[in-house]
């Protein structure tokens, strides 16, 4: 035990350029920017994915609730309608996001 703090004191000592090396990483960025590329593109296609499967789900549900009632169409049509709307709020919001994800700079 005692050895072995001895040596990482010895390193820390005989080493000051270990200490001081993250100033390079720091000023240009670091590894925020890739990371950020990849975390726009994957939430991206996670939203796009999920919101066509849910807007393939709501339009199913509502073709069969028409074919059941017809009398009922209009107004199944006009929920139908604002129901897209709002799943394609969701992929517009993660656009957004991943925007700002790739084009505002990080803090440096």
């Amino acid at each position: 035990m005692r050895r072995s703090l001895l040596m990482l004191a010895l390193i820390v000592v005989g080493f000051p350029g270990i200490a001081l090396a993250a100033e390079g990483g720091a000023a240009t960025g670091g590894w925020v920017g890739p990371f950020a590329v990849i975390a726009a593109g994957l939430g991206m296609a996670l939203a796009a994915g999920l919101c066509g499967l849910g807007q393939g789900r709501a339009v199913a549900a509502a073709v069969d609730a028409m074919g059941r009632q017809p009398g009922a169409a209009a107004r199944i049509q006009t929920a139908m309608i604002i129901g897209l709307a709002l799943i394609e709020s969701l992929a517009i919001y993660t656009l957004v996001v991943a925007m700002i994800l790739l084009f505002v700079q990080p803090i440096k």
